[in-house]
């Protein structure tokens, strides 16, 4: 079983950047997409963005443009670079498997100050 670790968040002012990385204990590349979500408080958890094992993304709309999703099958570990955050982008990130409704982790988390 393929155990997934978020890393990388923090707190940073609007308009800065953080680079997220999911590392796995396992292979991803079975895996067709990969995603990263997010759940701010007293919000449903959203997808973000997804990647495929080829390299083909998806973005939501609320981040098209200003997040970057990759990853690299060699390493096994998918990243997210956001850039021009917000504090509408505060929200615990978390990465797993498209689409799924398995264990979820315990995330990192991103605070946007203005």
């Amino acid at each position: 079983q393929v155990q997934l670790v978020e890393s990388g968040g923090g707190l940073v002012q609007a308009g800065g950047s953080l680079r997220l990385s999911c590392a796995a204990s396992g292979t991803i590349f079975k895996f067709n997409y990969m995603g990263w979500y997010r759940q701010a408080p007293g919000k449903q958890r959203e997808l973000v963005a997804r990647i495929t094992s080829g390299g083909s993304t998806d973005y939501a709309d609320s981040v098209k443009g200003r997040f970057t999703i990759s990853r690299d099958n060699a390493k096994n570990t998918v990243y997210l670079q956001m850039n021009s955050l917000t504090p509408q982008d505060t929200a615990v990130y978390y990465c797993n498997p498209w689409p799924w409704g398995g264990y979820w982790g315990q995330g990192t988390q991103v605070t946007v100050s203005t």
